[in-house]
């Protein structure tokens, strides 16, 4: 049990500048108590409900927050389509990142509160809001973006994927998404002509990222992991699907001397794979995330290095390595 705070009596009729120091000494210790406890502290102040009602808190946390920043983006978005100004766009994209920013922000704090979070995350001291990064990890779940945006939150600049084309439709978060220039792609083209096209608008996108630092995140495997997908591929690692290397290489090719480093995100769940649901939930269990920075090599870098017949070869093999990698350092973390 915590013991009550002794304050000197005799400070409050000191003189101000002699009672400055005891006052502050108290004052901060009782803010202190104030914050650490479970009456006020908003932090895994929920964890005591049953999961229903926490999928309920949930929901609607994230359904009048993203309704809420759809709205907030409405003028913004309108004034980089109307007018389509270099300073003016500048401009709407930093207020529509700081937007976006507090949507995560949101995210973490109902995250918090329903669960007690047992994650381990080592990687992410050296990083800086200013700089441009591309980020590769692996992917198993929804729960993959939620934990990604919350490490990095207020570390690196804002996360923009790389998505299906179809998804621009997605009512409210297909604008969203849009406004926040995140590349859209159409997967699985079938002729020269439809793959050649698809990376022309993906340069496009990313040659937007050059205006404010960015920092382009891509799941190589292209899909989520399952027992399944990892059959039909008859993939040659244990725990991953093969890498696909187009995303990178459009990065890569477009504004490849901007990155700082790659950041290759390995994310693990001792305790199962969670779910969108479980997260919701509160059962996310154990999580580790570890951030490696690996050095780009300059012939990646720059369009001239992707008009090499063998550019896409070349990076499809240094992801191979990196994936190899990967799945033996998730072996033995889940074996601990």
């Amino acid at each position: 049990m915590n013991r009550p705070l002794a304050f000197p009596a005799a400070a409050f009729f000191m003189p101000f500048s002699a009672a400055t120091t005891p006052r502050r000494v108290y004052f901060r210790a009782l803010a202190g108590r104030i914050r650490a406890s479970p009456f006020t502290r908003f932090d895994t102040m929920l964890c005591w409900l049953p999961a229903p009602f926490k999928i309920l808190i949930a929901a609607l946390s994230i359904a009048i927050n993203t309704l809420l920043v759809f709205v907030a983006f409405i003028p913004f978005a309108l004034l980089k389509l109307l007018l389509p100004l270099r300073p003016l766009r500048v401009f709407a994209d930093h207020c529509l990142i700081r937007i976006a920013n507090g949507w995560v922000r949101i995210n973490n704090r109902w995250m918090n509160a329903i669960e007690r979070h047992r994650w381990q995350v080592s990687g992410i001291e050296d990083l800086h809001l200013k700089g441009w990064y591309l980020v590769s990890s692996n992917h198993q779940s929804w729960a993959d973006i939620l934990i990604l945006q919350r490490i990095f939150l207020g570390r690196i600049p804002f996360l923009k994927f790389f998505l299906k084309r179809e998804l621009i439709y997605i009512p409210v978060i297909g604008l969203a998404w849009w406004a926040l220039d995140f590349p859209f792609m159409r997967r699985g083209g079938k002729t020269l002509s439809s793959a050649a096209a698809d990376m022309v608008t993906a340069r496009k996108s990313c040659e937007k990222f050059r205006n404010i630092p960015t920092s382009v995140i891509n799941f190589v495997e292209g899909t989520r992991f399952t027992a399944a997908k990892h059959k039909h591929q008859k993939s040659p690692y244990q725990h991953l699907l093969k890498p696909k290397s187009g995303g990178a290489s459009i990065a890569l090719g477009t504004m490849g001397e901007l990155f700082e480093a790659l950041l290759d995100v390995t994310i693990v769940y001792p305790d199962g794979v969670p779910s969108f649901l479980d997260v919701m939930a509160g059962r996310m269990g154990r999580v580790i995330v570890e951030v490696n920075h690996v050095a780009i090599p300059t012939e990646f870098i720059g369009e001239t290095a992707s008009r090499d017949p063998q550019y896409r070869s070349k990076i499809q093999a240094w992801l191979n390595t990196q994936w190899q990698a990967k799945d033996q350092r998730i072996s033995e973390l889940l074996s601990r």
